[in-house]
């Protein structure tokens, strides 16, 4: 059964960009006789028909009454030196939703088949132009949310991942070869006896797990974090969050209770993705709306990744304070002793810290800057679990980068392909018969193929490409 249930060999088209108004607009066609099918509609059907790949003709758009829909530029592109390795074109015009969708519509007047979500990428993989490991990358570029995350996605796109499985394969192909010619002459003279390389299927597990312990990194850059600003009224929450955005986001007053709902906004944390969000000051209120505002701030802080609590350092720490700093547990906490540029501003001591125990207060200034970046690095390494001794995160956000999986389903085809080698040098020490050893490396093998699609079964290959938007 295939992934998929229309002819892969029909001209398909789609909007490739989104219907809003803006410069250009560009409509994606590829299949059989693509350059055929547009030039029916053109006005320069000859100049079209004759183009070379990769190479761009002006003109317009004409609709099957004859009248002009939109003046366009269409990139030629011939098989096998396209995308998908079919002829390709791409029509760029103006980017008005209305006029988009006439000329999309003209394509499927012109016998064009509207595309499903993600058949251009299913006909680059199934026409050899690109694995599956690389053709998720495409997703993974497009849905990337700071430039770490698209770096790290670029480079599987270059095959940074697909080039290290391939390696990986290798060593155990190799190791392969020589046990099945153990398997298959066992009584011959000129067999290499010991054929099984236990050493060489330890360093190809040791790879992907250190593969594997780098996936919570990647999933932080794709997932983001959350990180919620809490304290009482008037710390300086709205300024901390205008000044962690750099841009003014919240009101910032003097009057208590100003801020009555939570406001979110996505930040960058050295790379990752953060939702930040500005609540409510939390204190005791006979106002029944800022109180419904305390009670949310609640909730939201405990589902929070970290909470950054602001203090008022010329107040100074209250009851309030200490209340919720010694009895929230859970998440991490970041005491933020702000307003720290003003004179009023009491000094920190460390009578202060050890009382409450805690390690160390960040001291900042919402409106001067100062301390933001080291308070913004004490988050990040606390969401990368630098300050855990027992670290997960592998490699962690600037280590294996492109060779790291990207996905939930690239990473678990890892772990199965350990299991199996792990599984493989313990049936050798204990006896097992060699061709029951040697399955166990075939499918390491088979596991390592679904990333990069050699072995991926239908219903994944489905799954994967479904998730794509329609003209990619």
């Amino acid at each position: 059964m295939k992934p998929w249930n229309y002819d892969l060999d029909s001209p398909i088209a789609a909007i490739a960009t989104a219907l809003v108004p803006s410069a250009l607009g560009i409509v994606r066609v590829s299949g059989a006789g693509s350059i055929q099918l547009i030039s029916a509609c053109f006005s320069r059907p000859k100049a079209l028909t004759s183009a070379l790949g990769n190479t761009v003709v002006y003109g317009w758009i004409i609709d099957q009454n004859g009248k002009r829909i939109d003046e366009v530029m269409i990139a030629v592109y011939r098989s096998p030196a396209s995308f998908t390795g079919e002829e390709s074109a791409e029509i760029i015009g103006h980017g008005g939703p209305a006029v988009v969708l006439a000329v999309y519509r003209t394509m499927l007047d012109a016998g064009f088949r509207s595309a499903s979500r993600g058949e251009f990428a299913l006909r680059a993989f199934t026409n050899g132009k690109t694995d599956l490991a690389r053709a998720e990358a495409i997703r993974e570029i497009i849905d990337s949310r700071t430039d770490t995350a698209r770096d790290h996605a670029a480079e599987r796109l270059a095959g940074g991942l697909s080039q290290e499985i391939h390696s990986i394969k290798n060593m155990i192909v190799t190791s392969l070869a020589a046990l099945g010619v153990e398997i298959e002459y066992p009584e011959d003279e000129d067999t290499v006896k010991g054929a099984f390389d236990a050493q060489g299927l330890a360093r190809a597990c040791e790879r992907i797990q250190r593969m594997e312990d780098a996936w919570a990194a990647e999933k932080l850059l794709r997932d983001g974090a959350t990180v919620v600003l809490a304290g009482q009224t008037n710390a300086g929450k709205s300024s901390l969050f205008n000044s962690l955005l750099k841009e003014e986001r919240a009101i910032v007053s003097e009057i208590h209770g100003t801020t009555r709902d939570w406001l979110e906004s996505e930040a960058d944390f050295l790379g990752i993705p953060v939702r930040l969000y500005d609540t409510a000051g939390i204190r005791q209120t006979t106002d029944s709306i800022e109180a419904e505002g305390v009670g949310r701030t609640r909730s939201l802080a405990s589902q929070a990744d970290i909470i950054l609590y602001i203090i008022d350092s010329v107040a100074g720490i209250t009851d309030q304070d200490e209340k919720f700093l010694t009895e929230t547990h859970n998440p991490p906490i970041i005491p933020v002793w702000n307003k720290v540029d003003q004179k009023e501003s009491k000094p920190l001591t460390k009578k202060l810290s050890s009382s409450l125990s805690i390690v160390k207060f960040f001291p900042v200034s919402a409106h001067t800057g100062d301390g933001i970046r080291e308070l913004v690095e004490e988050a990040h390494a606390i969401l990368i679990g630098e300050n855990q001794q027992e670290s997960q995160m592998g490699a962690g956000i600037g280590g294996l980068r492109g060779q790291a999986p990207g996905s939930e389903r690239q990473k678990k085809a890892l772990s199965t392909a350990r299991a199996f080698l792990e599984h493989a040098c313990e049936a050798e020490q204990a006896g097992f018969p060699l061709d029951a050893i040697a399955q166990d490396m075939e499918d390491a093998i088979s596991a390592l193929g679904e990333i990069t699609g050699e072995t991926t079964a239908d219903d994944i290959l489905s799954a994967v490409f479904s998730s794509f938007c329609v003209g990619k």
